[in-house]
């Protein structure tokens, strides 16, 4: 039975190692360890109510994970709040795939992005994420660039 909930702060360790297992899942190559990074952020966010995670639970293991930064630009048209949700951290164990969890964590994230007033959200998806998003109604934006500094 799959347990769902927030991730708390005693949560963060277990949650950094699958996010560090995702990234090189997705073909990211270590170049230094970001541990330390990521502990800063989630600790910070979290703190500030600009991020949160939504945790899939199984006999006492953390089996899936899911995260939402809440951040806001100048309105536009499309989402006059300003305020958008950045999806990250999507990940679930590979011998739990295909159970319907990745989805109910989608669901959750996305319901607290709305419950902070967000107009949009937004994810750069992993070729096995595709599916997943466009299913659930996200649709792709071809117009998004990214200059590295």
């Amino acid at each position: 039975m799959i347990e769902y909930r927030r991730m708390a702060a005693d949560d963060v360790e277990q949650f950094i190692e699958l996010r560090i297992r995702q990234l090189r899942e997705e073909g990211a190559t270590d170049a230094f360890d970001l541990r330390p990074a990521l502990r800063d952020y989630y600790a910070r966010h979290m703190a500030d109510g600009t991020f949160v995670a939504w945790l899939a639970v199984e006999d006492g293991r953390i089996v899936g994970t899911s995260g939402m930064s809440f951040v806001e630009k100048p309105p536009w048209f499309g989402c006059p709040t300003g305020r958008i949700g950045l999806l990250s951290s999507m990940f679930t164990e590979p011998e739990c795939r295909r159970r319907g969890i990745a989805r109910e964590l989608l669901s959750r994230v996305v319901e607290a992005a709305r419950e902070y007033g967000c107009g949009a959200v937004q994810i750069t998806a992993s070729d096995m994420g595709v599916l997943l998003y466009a299913s659930f109604g996200f649709v792709k934006n071809g117009n998004f660039m990214q200059y590295r500094l």
